[in-house]
């Protein structure tokens, strides 16, 4: 049994931030044991790590990031989001095709998630299965859980990023096939967004996630160009969720990215279907692509994570996204001059924590859940007063000292 103690801050729920000074962890390989305010005294054999004032909190879910896109976080940002894939992603993911391009970026950037405090994920791998394959070879090895993708499209990608149905349909297979040996990923369908996938393709897409019971991930209504596309390639719907709807990949299971622009029609759907919007604040700003309204998403109950989404998103650290989250907010109340509140620290933080927890069937700081936590230090940043914790948790939100996080615990393991 190990036990580790610590200031812990974390979220109940998206109103209920829990503090509990000095507090102690335990744990073991099986998740938490407990949580106490003073030493346990039926684990005095436990091996204690004691951080002293340090931060502990739960550590972060990134729910839409596209791996290969890595190598080119900070550039083109600012072309829309239909130039920017043609200008710049499609170009970089078609490097994915090489195992060694893949191999290189991959063992990089599942470190960087490591050391920014992410331990969960819901991501975008190219479409190519042994690159995808690499990806989640080099996520476990560093400590990252969650699903991973094998990108689908037969359309639209260009010369060097298309598939044929027929493969796109085998290649998924073979992915979901042998993704079966990692003990800590497991697949997600991948349909690129609608633009990408022909008909059949997404007829096909839908009996496979259905066959294997597996999650979807995909995009959605992120820019009004892209659902004018969308439009114009399914006349028979009058909105862009029904082209996932109609071949079924439109579930309490599917994560759908952005949402920027959905309407009243298209909120109520993900409502009732129990689909979960992942909330891009960051790729939203530099795209141009709007600030979604995730008051009311939340008011409404509608389920809301939070998302990187590198690199239209320009920031890997999750500290980074809520704080550009809650800036959304703001320039979404002032557009919406409804007096509609915006997010707040705790509540931005709870959607890239406990909530997307779910997601992966797990709690946060609970006994009998697995231990995904961040150990952080702010000791050498100036104050002329002594701050509560919650001050140093809001701190820590917007400002970190240089390698500010001393240790990241992921399923019960410390893995930095």
């Amino acid at each position: 049994m190990d036990v580790i103690k610590g200031n812990l801050v974390f979220s109940k729920s998206l109103n209920e931030l829990v503090i509990r000074e000095n507090a102690y962890i335990a744990f073991d390989d099986k998740g938490i044991e407990g949580i106490y305010d003073s030493f346990p005294s039926h684990l005095k054999d436990a091996n204690l790590t004691d951080y002293g004032n340090a931060l502990i909190l739960p550590s972060f879910c990134d729910m839409h990031l596209h791996a290969p896109q890595y190598p080119m976080l900070g550039i083109g940002m600012d072309l829309p989001l239909i130039d920017w894939l043609n200008t710049y992603t499609f170009p970089t993911e078609a490097h994915f095709a090489d195992k060694e391009v893949a191999r290189r970026v991959y063992s990089v950037l599942a470190k960087e998630l490591i050391k920014k405090g992410t331990t969960r994920v819901a991501m975008f791998s190219s479409l190519h299965t042994d690159a995808t394959i690499i990806l989640m070879e080099e996520l476990e090895k560093a400590g990252v859980v969650g699903y991973v993708g094998k990108v689908n499209m037969d359309r639209n990608g260009g010369v060097n990023l298309q598939e044929t149905t027929e493969e796109s349909i085998n290649e998924t297979i073979r992915f979901i096939k042998e993704s079966k040996k990692f003990k800590h990923l497991k697949p997600i369908i991948t349909p690129r967004f609608t633009p990408s996938c022909t008909n059949e393709l997404m007829e096909a897409l839908g009996r496979i996630a259905r066959d294997y019971n597996l999650p979807i991930q995909s995009h959605l209504s992120e820019n009004v160009g892209e659902i004018a596309w969308v439009k114009e390639l399914h006349p028979d719907t009058t909105n862009y969720y029904e082209s996932y709807e109609k071949y079924g990949l439109w579930n309490s299971r599917t994560l759908m990215a952005h949402c920027v622009h959905s309407n009243e029609k298209e909120l109520s759907a993900i409502k009732d279907a129990g689909v979960a919007v992942v909330h891009c604040p960051s790729s939203n700003e530099n795209l141009t692509s709007g600030y979604a309204r995730v008051r009311k998403m939340l008011d409404m109950g509608i389920t809301v994570y939070l998302g990187s989404d590198i690199a239209g998103g320009d920031h890997l650290s999750m500290f980074d996204n809520v704080a550009a989250a809650i800036r959304a907010s703001k320039a979404r109340m002032k557009m919406d001059e409804d007096n509609t509140p915006f997010l707040n620290v705790e509540e931005a933080f709870y959607l890239a924590t406990t909530a997307p927890a779910s997601f992966f069937g797990d709690k946060t700081f609970e006994k009998g859940a697995p231990l995904h936590a961040i150990v952080l230090t702010d000791d050498n940043l100036p104050t002329v007063r002594k701050l509560s914790v919650k001050e140093r948790f809001e701190r820590a939100i917007y400002r970190q000292e240089e390698n500010a996080i001393k240790a990241v615990y992921s399923e019960n393991k410390r893995v930095l």
